[in-house]
């Protein structure tokens, strides 16, 4: 495995490191992985914070309620652990597993245009969010949409028609008006 870091647009972002937990150097993270713990199948982490970019490897982890605790290589401190808040956790593109063909990272969704049955342009995915039931994709306006309006649509075999990411583009079963 190279020691490189990868380059800032292939890396994915899987993860943050927001505090401390206890007195030897471990970090609170929360993962952005589904299920929880599969951050912790990437020994190396690119962590990114505004300008500042670390390589740590990651010794050990577990699951403790909604977040996960973390060792890493080298830190045994707590007050020097607590400078690592804030910190993205970052993994190159190329180390994510292969999907199967109707299934997506949200990466792959953000910025595609939302088209409707109608043929309607609402707008293009700005993020998804996770709301517990089903995900959901925020459609922001963009150049040509229908109007100005901000659209929650769920993430759903009901919603989504098709994704096309070579076209750029999801195909929608959703009223304009909603």
């Amino acid at each position: 495995m190279s020691t490189t870091p990868a380059p800032a647009e292939d890396l994915i972002v899987l993860g943050k490191i927001f505090s401390v937990h206890g007195v030897r150097g471990e970090v609170k993270v929360y993962s952005f992985t589904d299920p929880l713990d599969n951050v912790l199948d990437y020994r190396r982490w690119t962590l990114k914070r505004d300008n500042e970019v670390k390589q740590v490897e990651v010794i050990s982890g577990r699951v403790h309620g909604k977040v996960l605790v973390a060792k890493l290589k080298g830190l045994d401190d707590r007050d020097v652990a607590r400078t690592y808040a804030g910190f993205e956790i970052c993994v190159p593109r190329s180390e994510l597993p292969e999907l199967s063909d109707d299934e997506f990272y949200w990466y792959q969704l953000e910025g595609l245009n939302v088209i409707n049955q109608d043929g309607q342009l609402l707008g293009r995915v700005d993020h998804l969010l996770e709301t517990g039931a089903n995900d959901v994709m925020v459609v922001k306006p963009c150049a040509g949409s229908l109007d100005d309006r901000e659209r929650l649509l769920p993430y759903t075999e009901q919603c989504v028609q098709s994704v096309d990411l070579d076209a750029g583009e999801m195909r929608v079963d959703w009223d304009a008006d909603f």
